[in-house]
C-alpha cells in the first residue's frame, strides 16, 4: 500500500490554499481557489469540499489514502466541536459547523485551528524552527499575531487566546488598539502601525527627510517605504525603524524571559525587511533579557513564506492518529 498522505488547507479572506503532503511534510501537490464570501460565507465550505473531491478524482486517489485534513482559519475556533465563529473577513457571523460538513463531504477525518497557530506549526516543523519543541512565531502583517509551541504542543489558553502577541502592552500611554486597550504591540509593529509611528514622529521632526516630505505632501506611504528609506539612511525613517525595533525587542524580550523558546521567529509582510529588521530587534532583545535567555533564545526570520499555513495545517492531521 502507498504511504498515507495528509491535506493542509489555509483559509484566507481572498483565497483558499490547499496542499497534499507526505507525513514528512513534503508538499506533493498545491492549488488554490478564490474565497467566495457572498451570502454570509455559506459557499466557502461547500467550495472546499468540491475542490478536494475534484483533485482526488484528478489524481486518482481515495479518501482511504489520507490520514486526515487540517485547516487554519481566521476567527474563534472550537477545536473539539470543529466550529468557527466571528471570522468577519469571511462573512461568518454565526457558528459554522466546518468539521461536520467537511468530514461528511469528503469522508476524511478533519481538524482545525486558528490561522496564526498553524503558521507557527509550519515554521516550527519545516521552517526556521528546525523542528525544535519550543518555538514562538510572530507574524507582522496588517495586524500582529502569533503562535506558541511549547514542549511540542501548541498553547491555546483558557479562551483560546494564547499567542495573541499583538496585544502585549509595550507602551501604556501609546496608540489605541481595536481591542480597546492602549499601546498594544500591534499598534506599533504592524504594517499600519509603522506608518502611524512615522506620522507621529514626523510632526516633531524638523530636519531634512524624504519620508517627511512624502508624509507632509499627503503621499501614500507604506511600511516597506519606511524600511527602504531607513536603509538609505533617511534620518526620520531611521528614527521610526529604531522606535519599531525597540518595542518589538521589548515584546520579544518579555516572551523570551517568560517562555525561553529556542527560536523566536519573525514572519509576515513586515519581516520582508529581513536582516535589517532582525539585527535591530536582536540588539534590543539583548537589552531586555537576562543572560541565560540572551544566549539560548535565537531570533530568526521565517523561511516558508506563504506555505507556512498549509504545512502547519497539514501537521494538525498527524495528531488525529495519536
Amino acid at each position: 500500500m502507498a504511504e498515507e498522505k495528509i491535506i493542509g488547507i489555509d483559509l484566507g479572506g481572498t483565497t483558499v490554499k490547499f496542499a497534499i503532503l507526505t507525513t514528512q511534510g513534503e508538499i506533493q501537490q498545491k492549488w488554490s481557489i478564490q474565497t467566495n464570501i457572498l451570502d454570509e460565507g455559506s459557499h466557502i465550505v461547500p467550495d472546499i469540499v468540491e475542490s478536494i473531491n475534484h483533485r482526488l478524482n484528478l489524481y486518482n486517489m481515495q479518501a482511504e489514502d489520507f490520514i486526515g485534513i487540517g485547516m487554519g482559519t481566521p476567527g474563534s475556533v472550537d477545536r473539539k466541536k470543529g466550529t468557527v465563529i466571528g471570522a468577519y473577513n469571511l462573512n461568518w457571523k454565526t457558528t459554522q459547523p466546518v468539521k461536520e460538513q467537511i468530514e461528511k463531504g469528503t469522508g476524511i477525518p478533519f481538524t482545525l485551528d486558528n490561522d496564526a497557530n498553524v503558521a507557527a506549526l509550519g515554521e516550527r516543523w519545516k521552517g526556521a524552527g528546525d523542528n525544535e519543541p519550543d518555538v514562538v512565531f510572530i507574524t507582522l502583517g496588517t495586524g500582529v499575531g502569533g503562535g506558541i509551541v511549547m514542549e511540542g504542543d501548541l498553547l491555546h489558553g483558557a479562551a483560546g487566546c494564547a499567542g495573541e502577541i499583538g496585544h502585549i502592552t509595550v507602551d501604556p500611554d501609546g496608540f489605541e488598539c481595536t481591542c480597546g486597550k492602549k499601546g498594544c504591540l500591534e499598534t506599533i509593529a504592524s504594517a499600519t502601525g509603522i506608518v502611524r509611528v512615522a506620522r507621529k514622529l514626523s510632526e516633531e521632526y524638523a530636519g531634512a527627510s524624504e519620508l517627511k516630505q512624502l508624509l507632509d505632501s499627503g503621499e501614500e506611504v507604506t511600511s516597506k517605504d519606511v524600511f527602504e528609506l531607513a536603509e538609505e539612511e533617511d534620518q526620520l525613517a531611521m528614527m521610526v525603524v529604531d522606535n519599531i525595533c525597540y518595542y518589538l525587542g521589548l515584546a520579544c524580550g518579555n516572551i523570551g524571559n517568560l517562555l525561553n523558546p529556542s527560536s523566536l521567529i519573525l514572519g509576515g509582510g513586515v519581516s520582508a525587511a529581513g536582516e535589517f529588521l532582525r539585527s535591530k530587534v536582536v540588539a534590543y532583545f539583548k537589552q531586555f533579557t537576562f543572560p541565560q535567555v540572551t544566549e539560548s533564545t535565537r531570533i530568526k526570520l521565517a523561511q516558508l513564506g506563504n506555505d507556512a499555513g498549509i504545512i502547519g495545517a497539514a501537521s494538525l492531521a498527524l495528531k488525529l492518529e495519536e
